[in-house]
């Protein structure tokens, strides 16, 4: 009896300095009295991952009260955790919203209002960051977030296969029907090589709309999807892939991505973002960038991303001066521009500079170039329902279920619920 009680104090003993043990780890930043604040994100994974912990480094480095903990979530699994966990109020202290889903969030009142800490803050000043990008984070006249980068997309192209095709290669004021003419030649079925590729998806169709004169909703919000402009826009886009048979189906993918496609030399034309760019640098042929094709008129995606702070958040300030860091510090700007991870949104030219003057691609003027034609992401409530039904009704295009015109018709109807008009 002695015997088995003293095993059965031994084994409790254990286990309390186990549990002691983990939890000492746990809190061992705030007994050594710093303040933890969890940051989630879903930019860096997987090529930046490098970069983000060189930034929390400095920023840590700066605030050696703050110790920064970070989870990481690729984007397409990001937003449904995210939503889990402020739903189990469990949300992270500081957590990363690209533009289109902010509003959704803001609107919701989910998130703490900056402007006070703005304000107060010595340090910061509106004027150090584009001021575009930073009122994108701005919710019914008030700051619910600090932008952190901002890029857009632009004509990737294979110089090595245009060459060989005896093709020109793209130019500032090319059409639709240029790329169209281009991409049939270059098309190389023999040798799978294909001639160009945009995704079929939402975050596509806005632009490619604009592109052509068309909306997704008018200027005084209503619905818009289903007209002349638009339809012309889906036969484009959708053609491509099923009648011309000049960019690949999903399919024809099997499993890789348009970037994988480009970086093997099987895609000559890549419609993809600035981000691509550190990803391209060691490819083995010649390649650069250009100003996309427009039709009636010229239009380029403008995506930011940024950092809110939650209303449900112990550590608020300590959240807030990280995503002020994140946003405007020097030191984060230059691991962006030398890592290319999108751009920074200061206004430090000097800090921009080296951006402009690496190579490839040679063309990186047309970065900035593409801002004076940019098109945003409609700002409206539930985008990221809008986004999914709109996919959904896509997929049904390519793959002969529906005609185009009723895929507008549907979505029509689809965004009526939606939006409760």
């Amino acid at each position: 009896m002695k015997i088995r009680r003293l095993l059965v104090l031994s084994i409790i003993a254990l286990l309390v300095f186990a549990l002691a043990g983990c939890s000492s780890s746990k809190n061992s930043d705030e007994a050594n009295g710093k303040t933890v604040i969890n940051y989630f994100s879903f930019s860096a994974t997987p090529d930046h991952e490098t970069q983000l912990n060189e930034m929390i480094k400095a920023f840590e480095a700066k605030n050696p009260n703050i110790k920064v903990k970070t989870e990481l979530a690729a984007y397409n699994d990001y937003f449904t955790k995210l939503q889990t966990r402020i739903a189990g109020g469990k949300a992270p202290d500081v957590f990363e919203l690209n533009y289109e889903n902010f509003v959704e969030y803001a609107s919701k009142g989910t998130l703490v209002d900056l402007s006070g800490y703005i304000k107060d803050d010595k340090d910061f000043k509106p004027e150090q960051l584009n001021q575009q990008a930073f009122k994108a984070y701005q919710y019914d006249g008030k700051q619910y977030g600090m932008v952190e980068s901002f890029s857009n997309v632009l004509t990737f192209y294979n110089k090595d296969l245009f060459d060989q095709a005896g093709v020109a290669y793209p130019t500032a004021d090319w059409k639709w029907a240029d790329e169209l003419d281009a991409a049939k030649k270059l098309t190389d079925k023999n040798n799978k090589v294909w001639g160009t590729f945009a995704p079929v998806t939402m975050n596509e169709f806005f632009k490619i709309a604009a592109q052509n004169g068309g909306q997704i909703f008018d200027n005084d919000g209503n619905i818009a999807i289903n007209s002349p402009e638009n339809l012309e826009a889906l036969n484009y886009m959708v053609d491509k892939v099923t009648k011309d048979q000049i960019s690949p189906t999903p399919a024809d993918l099997s499993g890789q991505s348009p970037e994988d496609l480009f970086k093997s030399g099987k895609l000559a034309i890549l419609h993809t973002g600035i981000w691509m760019f550190d990803a391209f640098k060691d490819l083995p042929f010649k390649w650069d960038v250009q100003l996309e094709a427009g039709n009636t008129k010229q239009a380029h995606h403008f995506f930011a991303n940024g950092l809110a702070v939650s209303k449900d958040s112990k550590q608020k300030e300590a959240a807030y001066k990280f995503a002020s860091f994140m946003s405007a510090s020097e030191e984060v700007a230059k691991i962006r521009v030398d890592s290319a991870w999108e751009l920074p949104a200061i206004t430090n030219q000097d800090i921009l500079n080296p951006y402009l003057e690496k190579n490839p691609p040679q063309n990186r003027k047309a970065v900035f170039e593409a801002l004076d034609s940019l098109v945003l992401p409609p700002v409206v409530e539930n985008w990221s329902k809008i986004s999914d039904a709109t996919n959904k009704q896509f997929e049904q295009a390519l793959n002969g279920e529906k005609s185009t015109k009723e895929v507008l018709e549907s979505l029509e109807s689809e965004y009526k619920q939606i939006l409760n008009k």
